[in-house]
């Protein structure tokens, strides 16, 4: 496998893990942003509390629009906080929330199994165990280990 093809995966990965994320309560139109931009935000956030809305755009390469964004869903949902920047009132600072909230809990108790399954076509029930047990290898050595 090259670059190019592995850069592809990850693309045909995103694209499963977007389908498997269950519907927001009141549905996707209630919600500004897409699903991606909301889950690295929500990532940056898990591993850089306390931070600004302009550094979270800055180390993702997200437009600070859809960052903001992000944040709004988030917070909406629970996911986050925000707080005055002691610093520097004007900002805002987001962390995530002390407890899971329920829209989190929910997102991390979805399986990809329907997701995969569509991506797959055609396949049996055997090889779509061998893709999930592959995934749960790839999963185990190479995802963070903070989840948003």
């Amino acid at each position: 496998m090259n670059g190019v093809e592995l850069f592809l995966l990850g693309r045909a990965l995103m694209k499963i893990g977007e389908a498997a994320m269950p519907e927001p309560e009141g549905g996707a139109g209630r919600h500004g942003g897409s699903v991606r931009s909301v889950l690295i935000v929500a990532s940056d956030v898990a591993t850089h509390p306390d931070t600004a809305v302009g550094e979270i755009a800055a180390r993702t390469g997200l437009p600070q629009s859809q960052v903001s964004t992000a944040v709004a869903r988030l917070k909406d949902t629970g996911a986050v906080t925000t707080a005055p920047d002691p610093a520097d009132r004007r900002r805002l600072l987001v962390r995530q929330a002390p407890q899971v909230s329920a829209r989190v809990a929910e997102v991390r108790a979805t399986t990809i199994d329907d997701a995969l399954e569509a991506a797959l076509g055609d396949s049996t029930p055997e090889q779509r165990k061998e893709v999930a047990d592959a995934l749960e290898v790839l999963a185990r050595h190479l995802a963070p280990r903070d989840q948003p």
